[in-house]
């Protein structure tokens, strides 16, 4: 067998080679995208920031149903994830919203996500999900401060 067929470089593992590290890597990587992602999404709501919310492209009241409160979550959950910080309530808390929104605002308009647009709330619903089991992965506020990582 090839050194391309067995996936090896170089006669060695290529996951050897990088002390296997590279899983946990790329884990911190997909929750710090995420929420640098996901905060985008609060600051168009709350500051009408990176072309803004809405018709108007502006922004909305903080302390309003529902784009304020979602704004909110969307801004300062997607800091918190961002940074690894109270990672696994924080995600709970943003899968349970992104839950809501496809099942409120896009499963009405079609079963299945490319027909309603909801593949993006579907996509952070099932990532956060994945760092409430997972925990924050590398580069967090978490495991610097003792709380639950990797």
């Amino acid at each position: 067998m090839s050194e391309a067929e067995s996936g090896s470089v170089g006669g060695t593992d290529a996951g050897a080679a990088t002390g296997g590290q590279l899983p946990g890597i790329a884990h911190g990587v997909l929750r710090i995208m995420t929420g640098l992602m996901f905060w985008q999404h609060g600051a168009q709501k709350l500051f009408g920031w990176l072309g803004g919310f809405g018709r108007d492209a502006g922004s909305v009241p903080w302390i309003s149903w529902p784009f304020g409160v979602a704004g909110m979550l969307e801004f300062f959950g997607g800091i918190l994830i961002l940074f690894g910080l109270r990672t696994r309530p924080v995600a709970f808390l943003l899968a349970g919203e992104m839950a809501v929104v496809f099942w409120w605002r896009h499963f009405p308009n079609g079963g299945w996500p490319i027909q309603n647009r909801g593949e993006v709330p579907v996509l952070f619903c099932f990532i956060f999900l994945f760092l409430v089991v997972a925990g924050p992965g590398r580069f967090a506020l978490d495991g610097l401060l003792g709380k639950s990582s990797d």
